[in-house]
């Protein structure tokens, strides 16, 4: 189950109309865009001007929904039109958006796309961004979970994981907030994050360094291949240090921005 959307793969030539895409080898997860070829010279801003313009912006997120995750690098332009990536970390806490979740599971319907950028700026971004496919993050979890924190469900879950017997009908939201709160009731901060690079390494999940003018696209709610991410820290948290900044949008529906806290994506509060 863990390995069942791994690779996946676009077509190997994307076009936007008179545009094809510039890509790049990804690591696993999703197609990578460094630019477009057209008959007229790019526009600096093409996501904006060529990706998400009228004539092109379904068969761009039909490719989100598709590849689960699509970065876009060197893009110009501003970041008005996006919101500050809200959350703070601690040595002795998580924040919420550390823990793998969803965008916007506090309104009435989740987002289909949710878009991270790193805008340029003077601090570089250090702190990394994890993405991997959902539910299978969610059996990782459970597999990389201490064993003395499952609770009786959650053993049945792993076992079931290991047999490849997973009941369909299984709620994975409430599986993730059980692990969750378990390990977050029972584990000091650093041995959480550990747990976390855990559960990256087992599904493989994306998490590249950032780039300044890089934007990913995440398919954060649909029936193909829906993901999850979180504010990933790869090394343990021992000092501050300068970090540059994330801003984020919902760039497939009337909502723009995003409005609500991730905290019951995060923990799974039901």
């Amino acid at each position: 189950m863990l390995a069942s959307l791994r690779g996946a793969r676009s077509s190997s030539v994307i076009s936007f109309g008179e545009w094809r895409a510039q890509t790049a080898p990804s690591t696993g997860i999703g197609v990578v865009i460094v630019g477009l070829d057209g008959l007229t010279a790019t526009p600096a801003d093409y996501v904006n001007d060529v990706l998400l313009a009228d004539e092109h912006r379904e068969t761009f997120f039909a490719l989100v929904d598709r590849a689960g995750l699509v970065v876009c690098k060197n893009v110009g332009g501003d970041d008005a039109r996006h919101r500050g990536v809200r959350g703070r970390s601690s040595r002795g806490r998580l924040s919420q958006g550390e823990y793998f979740h969803h965008d916007g599971c506090s309104g009435p319907e989740k987002p289909r796309v949710v878009e991270i950028r790193c805008p340029y700026q003077e601090v570089a971004r250090h702190i990394s961004t994890a993405i991997a496919p959902f539910p299978e993050v969610v059996a990782a979890m459970v597999c990389e979970m201490p064993p003395h924190l499952r609770t009786p469900d959650l053993v049945a879950m792993h076992d079931a994981i290991n047999a490849n017997s997973v009941d369909p009908a299984t709620d994975w939201d409430l599986v993730q907030g059980s692990v969750n709160r378990a390990v977050r009731r029972a584990l000091p901060a650093e041995p959480q994050r550990a747990f976390l690079r855990k559960v990256d390494v087992r599904i493989g999940a994306y998490r590249e360094p950032w780039e300044m003018g890089e934007s990913r696209f995440i398919a954060n709610a649909n029936t193909s291949r829906t993901m999850q991410h979180r504010r990933a820290y790869l090394e343990p948290l021992t000092v501050k240090r300068p970090n540059g900044h994330l801003v984020k949008r919902w760039p497939a529906g009337p909502a723009m921005h995003d409005e609500e806290d991730d905290e019951v994506c995060a923990l799974g509060a039901r």
